[in-house]
């Protein structure tokens, strides 16, 4: 009876981890989504073309970069929840600023902050996600990815509510960041108390170091994944607006569906993972981009473009996470400084990728632009074959 009531409590415990770790996820997605959201207006409040945009926007993953190696040692010197506080807090804080800019230097130094701020608070959540898997049996991990798509959908919705009604950028990230402090502050005392791992003297590393050879391969297929996922969140609204000739409202509701099947796919992505395994998933998940992003691109229709997004949705929901749960079995590292050292490769595309699309367009089209993202796609089919079978 007793070893009944000790199992019954840890459960209890594990599921109360659980709900606060969730909680920071869709912090996470309902901030950054909130601000993917209105990027048209505040191009069109700014007067910037798609050069001046692509290069401003640069300037949110080279802080995320910038930010890794200082991460990654902060990870090793302190617990992921106090990182992932602080994080939360820096992110609040920054997401309320960018409608408030006046020039595209001020928005580059905003989402520089910005950039920062997601890489504190997106590796250590993704680092206490992996230590609270590790108290169940079955897999949660996507689940976790799935609630911040879920509340990346509610930012869009949002989103769209704000530029129908005519609400400023300002007013509205202004309002969604004091929602979120809230958040932060209610669920933090419910974290996983977790214990920092510093590496020993031999295993220390130079920032910005590659990660083992056995992950590798998992890096490149991270760094594809991320690459589309962000350019999808900076371009996808402008794409069917420009490209496929709806309205803004139209193309908020594009960037909505397009949200609306990656969360789907996130939440019965656990599902899927113990009824096929994780190389298939991966492998169809660079089928469901290359073939979605490829539609859209031939045939830039409504129904069309719709049907690609759909597809790209569902291609990028599981990539990410499912990777980093590999990263967490494979290395003896704690968990957060494992996903910083994969993370370097990955956020590589997060860097790269949509900027280039922007530079690209202005010099072609972004229908040509968008390519890019088909072949990330087949750049996940292809490493996804070069992994072993265990």
């Amino acid at each position: 009876m007793f070893l009944n009531l000790h199992n019954e409590t840890r459960e209890l415990t594990a599921k109360h981890y659980r709900i606060a770790t969730s909680v920071f996820f869709f912090i996470s997605g309902l901030g950054y989504s909130s601000w993917a959201s209105r990027i048209p207006s505040i191009q069109a409040q700014l007067h910037l073309n798609e050069a001046q945009l692509g290069l401003v926007l640069l300037a949110l993953p080279i802080g995320l970069m910038a930010t890794m190696p200082i991460t990654s040692h902060l990870l090793g010197k302190y617990s992921s929840r106090k990182i992932m506080m602080f994080g939360a807090l820096f992110f609040n804080l920054i997401l309320s600023m960018p409608g408030f800019t006046q020039s595209i230097w001020q928005l580059a130094l905003v989402l520089f902050c910005f950039g920062s701020a997601r890489n504190l608070l997106n590796l250590s959540m993704n680092g206490q996600s992996v230590l609270v898997q590790k108290l169940f049996t079955q897999s949660i991990i996507t689940t976790f990815h799935g609630i911040w798509s879920i509340a990346s959908v509610t930012g869009a919705g949002l989103g769209f509510l704000m530029i129908k009604y005519n609400i400023a950028p300002s007013w509205h990230l202004f309002g969604v960041s004091l929602l979120l402090l809230v958040f932060t502050i209610l669920y933090y005392p419910a974290t996983f108390p977790d214990t920092p791992t510093p590496a020993k003297e031999s295993e220390k590393k130079p920032a910005f170091s590659l990660p083992d050879k056995s992950l590798l391969k998992f890096s490149f297929i991270c760094f594809a994944c991320m690459a589309t996922e962000n350019t999808m969140y900076d371009w996808s609204s402008i794409y069917y607006e420009k490209v496929v000739g709806g309205t803004r409202a139209d193309a908020a509701t594009a960037f909505w569906i397009y949200m609306s099947a990656m969360t789907l796919g996130r939440l019965f992505g656990d599902k899927v993972v113990q009824r096929t395994g994780i190389k298939p998933i991966l492998k169809y998940s660079g089928v469901l981009i290359s073939v979605g992003l490829g539609t859209a691109i031939l045939f830039p229709h409504p129904v069309t473009a719709i049907a690609g997004f759909i597809c790209a949705g569902l291609g990028v929901a599981c990539v990410v996470p499912l990777v980093f749960s590999l990263a967490g079995k494979t290395s003896h590292a704690n968990s957060g400084q494992t996903i910083a050292s994969i993370s370097t490769i990955g956020y590589l595309g997060f860097l790269v990728v949509p900027p280039l699309v922007g530079f690209v367009a202005q010099a072609s089209s972004l229908r040509i632009s968008f390519s890019i993202m088909a072949i990330c796609g087949l750049v996940i089919i292809w490493m996804v074959s070069k992994i072993k079978e265990d």
